[in-house]
């Protein structure tokens, strides 16, 4: 999969893989954490930031795109308005 390749489908996917662990595990102590999804695995990796998730997919040998998440967000990032 490359980036010209991810498909609404793949969020789609993504984000019910991410629903779906979430209902099957206590996330509570990971609240603020990022995490990242491969839809065409289903794996799922959790870590301090972007990088530390990517290092971990990397260590183990998997290349494919993630979707991420901020866990206890409704949103990975949000840049301030203007004033």
């Amino acid at each position: 999969m490359t980036a010209s390749t991810w498909t609404e489908s793949d969020t789609v996917k993504a984000e019910q893989i991410w629903s779906d662990y979430q209902k099957q595990h206590d996330l509570s102590i990971c609240i603020g954490k990022t995490v990242g999804i491969a839809p065409n695995t289903g794996r799922v990796w959790i870590g301090e930031s972007i990088q530390d998730v990517l290092s971990q997919r990397n260590a183990d040998g998997v290349d494919s795109l993630l979707f991420f998440e901020r866990i206890g967000s409704r949103t990975y990032y949000r840049k301030g308005g203007r004033r």
